[in-house]
């Protein structure tokens, strides 16, 4: 006689994965770090953005009257040598000094990466002629290849940006092609490429999307990158041009004066300290959070 069996509960259901990207920003949120990194791109950005808005005198007004003021009510952050407020020159060349970061990583991850990947995927001859002019650009230490364009543009915050996006390119050329090669290697690739995917499919459907968490790491460390370049391009003199304003081009002036206005120097010398540690510090938050090994 068969014993009747009570009913069987069921088992319980598996937790649903949560998405890598979810997993990526608590990641992200629990890093004090890479929070206040990410404040302070925060801050400069919106300072940037509303400097139209904000009630500052106009970046090329002059006050005869106050000329190599110190820092007061009047003038917050004082004066320079025409006597035009330093505040509002540097909420203004805030704009620049972003938007040449900005514009220029640009510019190299959407030159370098097609490169890149186009000698990952094809190796070969095609491997072997974008690896060599690859190595020919890094045998130049970046900073002195990006003087080197920027003199031959010639001086202007356009080409200073040209100038930085092409000498940070091989960066992402060689990025692009490690991180090709390595994700063609993976099985689910040769799947689809075994059962007649097609090179432009695979590249869009695969490799993009998994190489895309390293190059975003790499933008963003390049960016505090380019930010300094430019202040240097334009310390030389071959970037933003006066009297349109660059914290570059403020601390070129600046060292003329270092004795009689220590501030004309202090106060973009302390900005572009803090956007590149911002810049620096949410890089390293986001290569710790989209790090897949890092559970």
């Amino acid at each position: 006689m068969v014993e009747k069996l009570g009913a069987v509960a069921p088992a319980p259901e598996p937790e649903p994965e949560r998405p890598a990207g979810n997993r990526a920003l608590r990641k992200l949120r629990r890093s004090p770090a890479a929070l206040f990194g990410g404040l302070l791109v925060t801050f400069f950005v919106v300072v940037a953005v509303l400097a139209p808005v904000l009630p500052i005198p106009g970046p090329a007004e002059t006050d005869w009257g106050a000329v190599r003021k110190a820092p007061s009510m009047a003038h917050w952050f004082g004066t320079d040598e025409i006597g035009r407020d330093v505040l509002s020159r540097m909420i203004w060349g805030a704009q620049a000094s972003l938007l040449a970061g900005v514009v220029s990583v640009v510019i190299a991850v959407l030159l370098g990466v097609p490169l890149g990947v186009l000698a990952g995927y094809a190796r070969g001859w095609t491997d072997a002629v974008i690896s060599r002019f690859t190595e020919a650009l890094l045998a130049t230490p970046f900073l002195i290849l990006a003087i080197a364009l920027a003199a031959f543009l010639g001086p202007s915050l356009t080409n200073a940006m040209i100038a930085i996006g092409l000498s940070a390119m091989p960066i992402f050329i060689r990025l692009a092609r490690a991180q090709t090669m390595s994700v063609l290697t993976e099985d689910y690739v040769e799947s689809a490429h075994a059962v007649g995917v097609g090179h432009l499919a695979l590249v869009w459907r695969y490799v993009l999307p998994n190489i895309f968490p390293p190059i975003l790491v790499q933008a963003t460390l390049t960016i505090a990158t380019a930010i300094i370049a430019e202040a240097s391009l334009s310390f030389l003199g071959l970037g933003q041009q006066p009297p349109a304003p660059s914290w570059g081009s403020m601390l070129n002036i600046a060292k003329n004066f270092l004795e009689q206005a220590p501030w004309m120097a202090l106060w973009p010398g302390m900005a572009i300290f803090l956007v590149v540690l911002g810049f620096n510090l949410l890089g390293d938050g986001l290569r710790d959070a989209l790090d897949p090994r890092d559970t």
